[in-house]
């Protein structure tokens, strides 16, 4: 591979808006692959991967290059060598590249990599973290498929589509997929591709969504005809998906506390056909209390830290506090406790995270039925997904009924 200066030179100015702006590393991404039109795919590939590569790995990068936070520019350079000689790339003949002690470089990556913080790239309090809810058996094995690359996973929308059909539809438009066990709807992208610029997107025959993710609708039992409430559905993938299942039947209410999450939700609920949905910006109690006991099924996709979606957003593990760990699971728990009352007797409740950790999962589900509000709900079946056994993202969803 042969570096080209203008690239590189867009990873750089990205590194540094991710590491000393806190910038998100996907607003970087998108920002950066608008600097010049005249790049192709693999160009936009380039900076896109070395971007997230470097931020997966900026501790253990950082300390190979012995470089700290907030970063010089000369330090994110020699952030951007160590990645380069890591890969056997060529340094090109650059001012900016210093004399490179290669050897050094992979002399340290295997000192290093002896030790799990360091290997995985990680902050001393998540790992002792993860060592402490998971064991250091499961931990390791669990850290080490949440850095792993995520793949591009696609989910049919059945109700335009098979996905039988939609899988020879995007292979007209040359890209390969192939089907994921137990995920009815899921397509995997063999190789990355943008696929927001295919005629089956714009027709509305499938949506992004992890596999994992995908598994949360389907664990409500939901039946056309029903009344749903998805009570924090941001740009509402889970509730796009519901919508499916329910053959645009019956009615979802899809509630959030952000109003520009919602707009979002409108716009792809029209591109897949779905008419069943309506939006409901939670500005105050009143929008929950008059709901109270009408729901066939209610759906909490939990606010939570996060660290089961590692491989899509690793710059959240230089973002993420112990401090917000204790805060976030008050809110889960106040969450557990009003919105569970929207759920009609007989009506069923799931509970979901995007996370690993017990404390954040069966552990909020235990507090919550042991609760004066939980008392009459029980526990029907619950399932922690981790990632190094799916293979894909770490989920957790706990199935209540009301007796």
């Amino acid at each position: 591979m042969r570096l080209h200066r203008n690239l590189v030179y867009a990873v750089i100015d990205s590194l540094r808006d991710v590491f000393n702006d806190d910038v998100y590393a996907d607003k970087a991404v998108e920002k950066a692959l608008k600097r010049d039109k005249r790049w192709g795919a693999r160009d936009r590939k380039f900076v896109a991967e070395t971007i997230y590569d470097i931020v997966r790995w900026k501790r253990l990068y950082g300390e190979i290059a012995d470089v700290k936070t907030p970063y010089s520019r000369p330090d994110l350079w020699r952030l951007l060598v160590v990645w380069c000689v890591l890969r056997g790339i060529k340094l090109p003949d650059w001012n900016q590249i210093e004399e490179t002690p290669t050897r050094r470089i992979k002399g340290r990556f295997d000192e290093l990599s002896q030790t799990r913080k360091y290997r995985e790239s990680i902050p001393d309090w998540i790992d002792e973290l993860g060592v402490k809810e998971l064991g250091e058996d499961i931990w390791t094995k669990e850290i080490a498929a949440l850095n792993k690359r995520a793949d591009v996973i696609l989910r049919t929308n059945t109700l335009n589509v098979t996905k039988e059909h939609l899988q020879n539809d995007l292979k007209q438009e040359g890209i390969e997929t192939e089907f994921i066990d137990g995920c009815d709807d899921a397509l995997r992208l063999v190789e990355r591709a943008n696929v927001f610029k295919t005629e089956a997107f714009h027709k509305g025959f499938f949506e992004v969504q992890d596999a994992s993710s995908q598994l949360v609708a389907a664990y409500l039992d939901v039946e056309p005809g029903m009344k749903v409430i998805d009570t924090c559905a941001g740009a509402g993938g889970k509730t796009l998906h519901l919508a499916a299942l329910m053959k645009n039947k019956g009615q979802i209410v899809a509630m959030d506390i952000y109003e520009s999450k919602l707009k979002k939700l409108k716009v792809r609920a029209r591109r897949n056909g779905i008419s069943n949905i309506d939006l409901k910006v939670i500005d105050s109690t009143k929008v929950i209390k008059k709901l109270y006991g009408k729901a066939d099924r209610v759906l909490i996709d939990a606010p939570c830290s996060g660290l089961g979606v590692l491989r899509r957003n690793p710059d959240s593990k230089w973002k993420l506090q112990p401090e917000f760990i204790d805060n976030i699971k008050e809110i889960q728990q106040d969450v557990l406790q009003r919105y569970s009352r929207m759920v009609k007797p007989g009506g069923k409740l799931v509970y979901a995270t995007c996370s690993v950790l017990p404390s954040e999962n069966q552990d909020q589900v235990k507090i919550f039925l042991a609760s004066e509000d939980g008392k009459d709900f029980s526990l029907v079946k619950d399932n922690k997904v981790l990632a190094h056994k799916f293979g894909f993202d770490g989920f957790y969803m706990a199935q209540l009924v009301r007796k």
